[in-house]
C-alpha cells in the first residue's frame, strides 16, 4: 500500500503557457487534377501499364506548411453583442506522391508534387496571436485515372483526379505568464516488493515413486 504523502503548503507560482484565444475543428477536401506527364523514375516507353493500380500519399509540406495570407477584422453580432473577430485566409501546403503498382507487383513512385490550397476561417485571432493547425487526419484517394501512357521516365494520365481530405484542429494562441496558487509535487512512495519464496514443480505421486 502506498503511504500517504504529507501535505505541503501552497504558494503562488508563475509559469509561461500559451493562452488559447479560439479553437475550432474543421474538415476540408479538394480535388487535384494534374495535366501533362508526371515524372516516374524507372518508367520506359515499353512498360506495360495494363491493369495497373494507382494510389496516392499526401503529407504536410516540410517547409511552410501553413501560411497566413490575410487577417481581416470583421464585426459579428453574437447573443445581441457586437464582437470583433478575424477572418483569416490560410494557405495550406502539401506534398503528394502517386504510386503505380503493376499486376506483377512492380511499383513505381512519382517525384513529389507540391500542392497548395487556400481557405478562410473566422476566429478570435487578433494581430499578434499565432495560428496553429494540427492535421488530425490527412489522406487522399484516386478517383479516376483515365488511360495511362508510359514515356521515358514519365506517365501521362488522360483523366487523373485525386481527392485530398483533411481534418484539422485550428487554434489561435499567444504566450502569456500566469500566476496561480499551487502545491509542488512530491515523489510517491516506492511500491512494496518482496523476493518470492522457493517454488517447486508440481509432482505426480500417483505414479512416482512407485509404491512397493
Amino acid at each position: 500500500m502506498l503511504e500517504n504523502m504529507p501535505s505541503q503548503a501552497q504558494e503562488l507560482i508563475c509559469i509561461n503557457v500559451d493562452k488559447v484565444f479560439d479553437w475550432i475543428v474543421k474538415e476540408m477536401s479538394f480535388d487535384f487534377s494534374p495535366t501533362g506527364p508526371i515524372t516516374f523514375p524507372g518508367i520506359t516507353p515499353t512498360t506495360d501499364l495494363t491493369g495497373a493500380v494507382v494510389t496516392c500519399k499526401v503529407v504536410p509540406s516540410t517547409t511552410n506548411p501553413i501560411v497566413i495570407l490575410n487577417r481581416e477584422n470583421r464585426q459579428f453580432s453574437i447573443d445581441g453583442a457586437t464582437v470583433c473577430l478575424q477572418n483569416l485566409t490560410i494557405q495550406k501546403n502539401f506534398i503528394l506522391t502517386i504510386v503505380v503498382c503493376l499486376p506483377n507487383g512492380t511499383m513505381f513512385t512519382s517525384n513529389t508534387i507540391p500542392l497548395s490550397r487556400c481557405e478562410q476561417v473566422t476566429l478570435c485571432a487578433p494581430t499578434g496571436t499565432d495560428v496553429e493547425i494540427l492535421f488530425t487526419d490527412l489522406d487522399c484517394f484516386v478517383c479516376t485515372t483515365g488511360t495511362l501512357t508510359a514515356g521515358t521516365g514519365t506517365i501521362t494520365f488522360s483523366a487523373l483526379t485525386i481527392t485530398v481530405s483533411v481534418c484539422q484542429s485550428i487554434q489561435s494562441t499567444f504566450p502569456v505568464t500566469v500566476e496561480f496558487l499551487a502545491t509542488f509535487c512530491e515523489p510517491r512512495a516506492e511500491l512494496p516488493f518482496a523476493c518470492p519464496g522457493v517454488v517447486r514443480p508440481q509432482q505426480c505421486p500417483a505414479i512416482f515413486p512407485p509404491v512397493g
